[in-house]
């Protein structure tokens, strides 16, 4: 048996589950209680894996793959602003991969020109509760 071209998600791995280091799961599950989502990450199997991992509740940006206009700029910013959200998850699924809606790639950059990077075991969380 040989695994399909890109892993067990097939091209590019899509469906490949990610792997969340303890550090990052306590990160992300700090004062979990405390917010509407613990984190915000772009498309659904990214933010799943994360979900999955701190057994909290992850926001995805763009549905499964980052290309749906949901949640808009504005309606983003609003739940950042409300405190609703503690982390974005930045990284490879930053970006617009398949061509649809380029809202997740507006909400990515407004992130990076407004909060502060922090790398834990790989991956790039930003603070959303402070600027």
């Amino acid at each position: 048996n040989q695994a399909a071209p890109g892993g067990a998600g097939g091209p590019g791995g899509l469906l490949e589950s990610i792997e969340v280091s303890d550090q990052v799961v306590g990160l992300l599950s700090e004062d979990a209680g405390d917010y509407r989502w613990v984190a915000a990450g772009v498309g659904s199997n990214r933010a799943a894996g994360f979900q999955l991992a701190t057994e909290q509740p992850v926001m995805p940006i763009g549905g499964f793959n980052g290309s749906d206009p949901s949640p808009t700029l504005e309606q983003f910013q609003d739940y950042v602003a409300d405190g609703d959200i503690h982390w974005f998850i930045g990284g490879e699924s930053l970006g617009n991969p398949s061509g649809g809606s380029g809202t997740s790639t507006t909400i990515a950059d407004w992130v990076e020109a407004n909060f502060t990077p922090k790398v834990v075991d790989g991956v790039t969380l930003y603070d959303l509760t402070t600027s």
